[in-house]
């Protein structure tokens, strides 16, 4: 299966951007005729055959178009500390895009080590990731921003809020809110240094608990994706 982001389309023909177009006629060598799946990032999952094999600007005809195509029965948001390796910070997009996650904000702590993020790369590569995997939701990537203003400016207390950090006090498993309704998770996750007992204290004075992801100590990324696991294998299950 051939699979292209077309975030812009909303006719019952399209035109691939020169990028995709090269992709589907040069690389793939995809001729008029041929079915290829476009997916817009919002749910809508297309079935269309091309009508014109030209590689600056392949159209393609409509076919059968699915809405809230794989959709989730939860909502999850996860702010992370940007990491000092982008390398690990892309693996982590990539992976949570796969599983699946809705929101993603960096957030800057006082121990993180890089401060800023290319968001035209990041969504690159969230975009790559939903194509391999077959996903019609774009996750939303934020611009990155200071825990403290972060915290402060999260008002949705229907959410299950949670900080996953390594001091020891008493934590929460996700398995403990298998029965709360609505299924929306906003997870903190800290740099390689963890979060300051400052910023612990500050997120708990706001209504979010101490979430066990288990007895190791994890990089940031694993327990992100740790945390995406385990949200996807409670609610499927």
């Amino acid at each position: 299966m051939h699979l292209f982001y077309t975030p812009d389309i909303n006719t019952s023909t399209y035109t691939l951007s020169e990028e995709e177009s090269k992709h589907c006629i040069k690389v793939l060598r995809l001729v008029e005729g041929d079915r290829i799946y476009l997916v817009d990032g919002r749910g809508g999952f297309y079935e269309t055959h091309i009508i014109d094999a030209h590689p600056k600007r392949c159209m393609v005809q409509v076919l059968d178009v699915k809405l809230n195509f794989g959709k989730r029965n939860y909502y999850l948001h996860v702010a992370i500390s940007p990491l000092k390796s982008l390398d690990r910070f892309e693996w982590f997009l990539e992976k949570a895009t796969e599983l699946g996650i809705d929101e993603i904000t960096p957030i800057i702590t006082q121990r993180s080590e890089k401060r800023e993020l290319k968001l035209e790369r990041s969504n690159k590569i969230i975009e790559a990731a939903m194509k391999q995997s077959k996903k019609a939701f774009h996750p939303k990537l934020n611009e990155h921003i200071a825990f403290s203003k972060f915290i402060n400016n999260t008002i949705d207390d229907d959410a299950i809020k949670l900080i996953a950090h390594c001091l020891d006090t008493d934590k929460k498993k996700l398995s403990d809110y298998i029965t709360v309704e609505p299924k929306k998770y906003l997870i903190l996750i800290g740099p390689e240094g963890d979060f300051t007992e400052e910023e612990i204290n500050l997120a708990s004075s706001r209504k979010f608990d101490a979430l066990d992801l288990g007895e190791a100590r994890l990089r940031t990324e694993t327990a992100a994706i740790k945390a995406c696991a385990l949200v996807a294998f409670i609610n499927e299950n």
